[in-house]
């Protein structure tokens, strides 16, 4: 559910006019006009338009000279290109886990995980939210690796000031279909202050132009038309985003863990993710809503990595934010209507699970559950661990434990009134 349909019908006029404009022009024309504007959004001193967000990433990596026997710090949570580009030119992945809360990468798993063989860190900015990085730069530097932001799902955001695409030694961005900006057919950027840089990438864009191995990565003008446009919108449909997300922040904070905002921070709402009980549950909602879930599961346990060379730390928090997650339908041309369907499906179907763990509890402990006084009183962790696993998973039923059933009231009572 992107809207895009919405967009055509909205925008119709302004879409043809930029389609009968572009077909009366060679589609391999210079693209500057994009490029510019994109330097006026990021504050780089330049930026490259080619015709992926991956490949933004494979030619920021070649553009370090990173090869085999180089490593690359990356995050276990993320969309596959984070990490895929440092094997395309033959490094070695290391994943690193995730704060639990934001998705980012911790800068104590980038120190657990660093060696003298990293020459760089990827570190995305998911979901269109944004982390202080000020500690992570000055390990970078102290270290002296490359600090790459994945800026593709960021473009618009900032923090107390500080632009997506403005950080680190390059930045790249996408304009994919799903993108808060999107190309007809894609689309990418990579963003520099350094013109030796900004040069290399213009080569690999266009087959190396002779002098290095290259690709054929160029952006075609029509696309470059579309994404110049969305552009001049974006800032409008990132304001209708983030009134959606309040109205999710305000009616769901009760029932599912949102993602918190921090003081200074303009999210893009590229997405808008909650994180439920268990992945059970989760799978349900999914369901139940049409929903998607972005990630299904942590990157070094994707097939691919079987065969190919790569460390990671534990994954522990990557784990339960990959079975937890699930991400709501948002984009700027949903009604009021439609997302609080969304709100209420999600209460009713939460609250009809929380009446069958109260059935459940009743058939252990007898009618008598609630008791308020029990709230202060404490139990060992046993008994905790059973209400959850009760919660979790109906007809849990464990003999030993439940001995001592005004123990596992107190708890009862406790997990209830969360």
């Amino acid at each position: 559910m992107t809207g895009w349909d919405r967009d055509f019908k909205e925008n119709k006029i302004h879409y043809m006019h930029l389609f009968e404009k572009s077909m009366q022009k060679e589609q391999e024309a210079n693209v500057e006009f994009l490029e510019n504007k994109l330097k006026l959004y990021t504050g780089r001193k330049y930026v490259v338009a080619c015709s992926n967000g991956t490949d933004a990433l494979h030619f920021a990596l070649r553009s370090l000279g990173i090869r085999k026997g180089d490593e690359v710090l990356v995050p276990q949570f993320s969309w596959i290109s984070s990490a895929s580009c440092v094997s395309m030119v033959g490094a070695t992945p290391v994943f690193c886990e995730i704060d639990i809360l934001s998705y980012h990468m911790t800068l104590d798993s980038i120190k657990r995980m660093y060696s003298d063989k990293v020459r760089a860190i990827v570190y995305p900015h998911l979901f269109g939210n944004m982390s202080e990085t000020k500690e992570i730069l000055e390990f970078c530097k102290e270290k002296n690796i490359a600090f790459i932001e994945d800026a593709a799902q960021s473009l618009g955001a900032s923090l107390n000031g500080v632009k997506a695409g403005s950080i680190g030694d390059i930045s790249t961005l996408s304009f994919n279909a799903n993108k808060v900006v999107a190309g007809i057919a894609g689309g990418g950027a990579i963003c520099t202050d350094d013109k030796e840089k900004a040069e290399m990438f213009k080569k690999l864009r266009k087959h190396g132009e002779g002098e290095m191995l290259g690709y054929n990565s160029k952006m075609l003008l029509m696309n470059a038309e579309f994404i110049n446009f969305r552009l001049s919108k974006m800032k409008e449909w990132q304001q209708k985003r983030q009134e959606i997300a309040k109205m999710y922040d305000e009616q769901l904070q009760e029932y599912v863990t949102i993602q918190p905002t921090t003081n200074g921070l303009d999210h893009n709402y590229h997405k808008y993710v909650i994180r439920l009980q268990n992945k059970r549950v989760r799978d349900h909602m999914k369901k139940v809503l049409d929903a998607k879930v972005h990630y299904d599961m942590p990157l070094s346990e994707k097939e691919m990595y079987r065969e190919i060379e790569h460390r990671a730390d534990d994954m522990f928090i990557s784990k339960i934010v990959c079975d937890t997650i699930l991400s709501l339908p948002i984009h700027p041309w949903m009604t009021k209507q439609e997302v609080n369907k969304i709100i209420n499906t999600i209460i009713l179907t939460l609250e009809h699970k929380k009446d069958q763990f109260v059935e459940d509890m009743k058939k252990i402990l007898g009618d008598d559950l609630f008791d308020e006084s029990l709230l202060k009183e404490t139990t060992e962790p046993i008994y905790d661990y059973i209400v959850e696993k009760i919660y979790q998973t109906p007809g849990y039923i464990e003999e030993e434990p439940f001995k001592n059933k005004r123990k596992l009231k107190i708890a009862f009572n406790k997990f209830y009134a969360q």
